[in-house]
């Protein structure tokens, strides 16, 4: 490691299955306190690199390493596109979010703690005892971050967290992510195939296309030849106007 501030760090990291390579010749430094945005558009691998960032993959090449005193397995939450839960069993919003406590001791005291500091963040305050499937699809959203949060995370990863979100939902949602980001001072990264979420929130974005990773600051990586690598020659001029739009 180069240093106290990163939070994680690969070399050369390839990842795939098997004998099959997906992404190769990877190499990302991520701060403590910085907000990432992976984009790629479908098939392209982003779910190959959240999945090794997890460490739910084994680096085939290279290195992913994080820093020795983050305490990452504990302090790393996890906001995945959807949750499979069967809906005929009961549960309250308090014993979902709960579930993120999994593998952490902590004294009960320290878990209701936990447990109301994520819930107010959500803007779930009040409703630990509401049964959970009576909530709107958005506040189900909130719901499912609330469950990462209640680790109390230095590292949130979140997996298009707006894709089951109307508009309006889609704006609270992530307003209230950046402000947890910017309270929190936490590192946050974001799995999407949406450019307006990178410019707007981002503070770093890692494109995934053609089977590598390409990373840098936000102003860097919204330059046109680096778009080109995403959207291809065709589209760049649209996007780059859009880009434009909402700088």
């Amino acid at each position: 490691m180069e240093g106290p501030t990163i939070v994680l760090q690969t070399r050369a990291l390839s990842l795939g299955y098997g004998r099959k390579t997906v992404l190769s010749d990877m190499n990302l430094s991520v701060r403590a306190g910085e907000f990432w945005c992976f984009l790629g558009q479908n098939g392209a691998g982003k779910t190959t690199l959240l999945a090794g960032l997890l460490g739910l993959l084994q680096p085939q090449v290279g290195r992913l390493a994080f820093h020795p005193q983050s305490g990452w397995q504990e302090r790393t939450g996890f906001v995945p596109q959807s949750c499979a839960i069967n809906p005929s069993l009961p549960m309250t919003v308090g014993e979902f979010a709960r579930l993120g406590l999994v593998g952490i001791r902590l004294t009960r005291a320290e878990q209701r703690q936990h447990l109301a500091w994520a819930l107010d963040k959500m803007g779930l305050a009040g409703l630990a005892a509401t049964d959970y499937w009576s909530l709107s699809g958005g506040q189900r959203q909130r719901a499912l971050v609330a469950r990462a949060l209640v680790r109390r995370p230095a590292l949130l990863l979140l997996d298009e967290p707006t894709n089951h979100l109307d508009l309006a939902m889609e704006e609270a949602f992530l307003h209230t992510l950046a402000g947890l980001h910017t309270e929190e001072r936490n590192t946050v990264l974001v799995v999407t195939h949406k450019l307006t979420i990178a410019v707007r929130y981002a503070t770093h974005i890692g494109l995934v296309a053609g089977g590598t990773l390409t990373a840098g600051r936000r102003d860097e990586m919204l330059s046109a030849d680096k778009l080109e690598q995403l959207y291809g020659r065709a589209a760049t001029a649209q996007v780059r106007a859009e880009v434009g739009s909402l700088a």
